[in-house]
């Protein structure tokens, strides 16, 4: 009765449009309230307040406000625009052209803000009035932009990848700028697999409007990449700092928001001085629902540790028997359902923890692996109906319903999906750039025997508690794990 109290609260809350932080804050609070023992759960409680302070000491944390102002002032300046002309004057030639270069806008765009949404808003304005006039189909069109909108995830400095390596620790723990490394390859994977659907398409767009082609102009080429340069240095400043080990990811948060603040408002002038205000408030809106998510999520994941859930979860897997592949594809199939029913920074907040020990330990899967892997799937969360961002932003943007854009993301959702089976089960799309990097063998093989690589600590168990662990409540547990402590720190003491 308590487990279904606290979904029908969460439901109640969503279903009347509250904030995401307010869902995840009362689930939090009723779950240690409910579960934990009497007495215990006003101070499992005061753990959210220190998780907060905590988190203003995470260096990875602290370079997301940076990026988030940097892409807000971006989306504002016309870079977007002139990263769109460009593409278009370098690919518009082909059949397709058009469709490509909004791919390829969509990975340089989402290089330099790190964020999906607002590569979404900033490119798909742009492009998707470009598709629709020179003949192409407008549901391929929305569901072009809304799927390389989502490669923000993936492209360094992905906020996605920043979120994921602050919420794994231990064995799973994993550094940002080597997640930033290992995601590029998958991103290009994803980006070629949905440049030859879109040549595909194009092909036929073109005989019916030869027009759909522009001809290939050299001076045209040269003149948007005149325009265009001063955008491009971005991502390079950015990563190649980063890689050159000029500064941290951290820093590199501060640079590129310097960066978009010189470009947009003092070189291009796209943005006048006046508006920054305006524009860091806008900013700081964002980043305040962020970090209240993020502590509360925080909190919810001591609570699952208090469960044990990846102790359950890894007694599921072995009383199923399940192969290294098989868990990896169970779990990335509960992660895309997961993705489509919650916000993706959530679900990484609550889910990473307790899934990518299990995978590390029990499996031998690699980190950095995993890590991609995780990211992967919440791209997918934020194109698959019905709680997906993107598909939101789509509608808003595009002045569409959102059952159209819900049915317009169908092909390219299922090509990603395809992908994402490809990314899995060939892990050197991933890990092997970062083993050439370190001087090892490039190529890094599936562990399909799921031979863990690390021994799980045996615990010692009351002998009063019950020997068949699954026949307890999850009150009998969280009511045994807290004698446990109790009868530890008398014993200390």
């Amino acid at each position: 009765m308590s487990v279904l109290l606290v979904v029908v609260v969460m439901l109640a809350l969503a279903l009347m449009g509250s904030r995401l932080f307010v869902v995840v804050g009362a689930a939090t609070g009723l779950c240690f309230l409910l579960f934990v023992a009497d007495g215990d759960a006003a101070v499992q409680l005061g753990r959210i307040v220190t998780k907060m302070e905590g988190l203003t000491t995470k260096n990875v944390f602290l370079s997301i406000p940076f990026f988030i102002a940097a892409g807000t002032i971006m989306t504002r300046g016309g870079i977007a625009k002139r990263l769109t002309d460009l593409a278009r004057a370098l690919v518009g030639w082909i059949p397709g052209g058009l469709a490509v270069a909004a791919i390829i806008a969509c990975i340089v765009f989402a290089a330099i803000s790190g964020s999906s949404p607002v590569t979404l808003v900033a490119v798909g304005s742009v492009m998707f009035p470009t598709l629709i006039a020179a003949g192409y189909p407008r549901r391929f069109a929305i569901g072009l932009i809304a799927s390389a909108g989502s490669l923000g995830c993936m492209i360094p400095p992905a906020i996605a990848m920043l979120i994921y390596s602050i919420s794994v620790q231990g064995s799973a723990a994993v550094d940002p700028s080597d997640l930033f490394f290992a995601g590029f390859i998958p991103a290009m994977f994803i980006a070629g697999c949905l440049a030859v659907y879109s040549v595909i398409v194009g092909i036929g767009v073109a005989r019916k409007n030869p027009e759909s082609k522009q001809p290939f102009d050299a001076g045209k080429l040269w003149d948007a990449f005149r325009e265009a340069g001063w955008a491009l240095t971005l991502p390079f400043i950015v990563l190649g700092g980063i890689y050159g080990g000029v500064f941290t990811p951290t820093e590199a948060g501060a640079v590129a928001f310097a960066a978009s603040v010189l470009i947009s408002c003092f070189i291009h002038g796209d943005v006048p001085t006046k508006a920054l205000p305006s524009l860091l408030a806008e900013a700081a809106t964002l980043i305040g629902s962020l970090i209240l998510i993020v502590v509360l999520a925080f909190g919810l994941n001591d609570f699952l540790a208090e469960m044990d859930a990846p102790g359950v979860i890894r007694h599921w897997a072995e009383n199923a028997g399940l192969s290294a592949w098989q868990f990896m594809l169970v779990v990335n199939a509960i992660l895309i359902v997961l993705g489509a029913l919650m916000d993706s920074i959530s679900a990484t907040l609550v889910f990473a923890p307790i899934l990518a020990p299990v995978a590390i330990q029990q499996y031998g899967i690699d980190p950095i692996h995993f890590g991609v892997v995780f990211v992967v799937n919440m791209e997918i969360g934020y194109i698959a109906p019905p709680v997906a961002t993107n598909l939101f932003v789509a509608a808003a943007i595009f002045r569409v319903p959102f059952t159209e854009v819900a049915r317009a993301i169908v092909p390219t959702l299922t090509i990603i999906c395809l992908a994402l089976v490809a990314i899995i089960y060939v892990p050197t799309l991933s890990v092997g750039p970062l083993n050439m990097r370190e001087g090892v063998a490039f190529y890094e093989p599936f562990p399909w025997d799921g031979a863990p690589v690390v021994a799980e600590p045996v615990v010692p168990v009351d002998p009063a508690a019950p020997v068949e662990r699954k026949a307890e409540t999850i009150e009998e547990m969280m009511k045994r794990r807290a004698a446990e402590r109790a009868a530890a720190e008398a014993a200390g003491s």
